[in-house]
């Protein structure tokens, strides 16, 4: 990964944050942990895990929604499948952000599901047919929730079919949909490895006035040119290098951890917590955000 100073985007037009500050995804294994407001800024949840949930974890995630601000990341929109858009489950979404009150729902710019579920997050044809396919099937999102989501940059093994790079595809995407981003700073590493491109270079490339919030997480080295996104590690030294750079170019976004499995102990997590803010202090912020998130109508 070069090293290069880098320099505000040109496109970096002002936007307004759904959240601030450093944040952590939640997980139920942390019912017993306490979560103080001093240590975390907001949390986020995968909404298919917690929609219509009642009993003492439905009552265990009122309690967290009326102590911190909420992002929700979804899991299965599945915005790239040939399969019909699920509309039950974002009316479901749209019902559970305003019981929450939720600041922002994000989804995977993937699919996974092809008549039935498949587990797994797949790449989407980088191609001009899937940009407009796909442009068309957020905006109809959009359009049922009545506000934008943001579309995280996902992680990709093969790139069957590609017309583009995947950073022009991105671009393309969100620009068609006039959706929002959520960048994932973990995956333009893991994918830059993967893939052999310069991860600085792509990040330089996003359209930083798009950006909702921020994504850091571990992965698993399964060879020195394959790196596996798995939420199941501490996040690297490279990576945290990247969330500076990130914040060079952008401002301080709004950044939260990501951990899914081999959770250690809370304090450990807070420590990474932390160190997102300090990172975030040692960047001089950007003029303040302006523009309004939800969509005109």
């Amino acid at each position: 990964m070069k090293t290069a100073e880098s320099k505000p985007h040109a496109n970096s037009a002002p936007m307004a944050y759904p959240v601030q500050g450093a944040g952590l995804g939640l997980r139920r294994a942390m019912m017993r942990e306490e979560i103080a407001p001093a240590a975390v800024d907001f949390l986020e949840v995968a909404p298919e895990n917690w929609i219509g949930v009642g009993g003492r974890f439905g009552r265990w995630l009122r309690e967290q929604t009326e102590r911190f601000p909420f992002v929700i990341h979804g899991l299965s929109l599945s915005i790239g499948s040939p399969s019909p858009l699920d509309m039950d489950l974002v009316r479901s979404i749209k019902a559970f952000m305003r019981e929450h009150g939720i600041r922002c729902y994000s989804e995977h710019l993937s699919y996974c599901s092809d008549h039935g579920h498949l587990y797994d997050l797949l790449p989407i044809p980088f191609t001009e047919e899937a940009v407009r396919y796909v442009a068309e099937r957020i905006q109809r999102v959009q359009d049922a929730l009545g506000q934008r989501i943001a579309m995280e940059n996902v992680s990709y093994y093969a790139a069957p079919g590609c017309e583009m790079s995947e950073l022009e595809f991105i671009n393309a995407v969100l620009n068609e949909a006039d959706c929002a981003l959520l960048l994932d700073v973990n995956n333009i590493y893991v994918n830059g490895i993967n893939h052999g491109y310069d991860p600085l270079e792509f990040l330089r490339g996003l359209p930083g006035h798009r950006i909702a919030y921020a994504h850091v997480a571990g992965h698993y080295d399964e060879a020195e040119d394959l790196k596996v996104d798995t939420h199941g590690a501490p996040v690297i030294d490279p990576v945290w290098q990247l969330l500076g750079e990130a914040y060079k170019c952008y401002g301080p976004i709004p950044t939260l951890l990501e951990r899914d499995f081999n959770l250690p102990p809370m304090p450990e997590l807070l420590e990474e917590v932390g160190r997102i803010r300090d990172i975030q202090k040692h960047v001089k912020q950007l003029a303040p955000r302006e523009v309004s998130y939800a969509r005109d109508r």
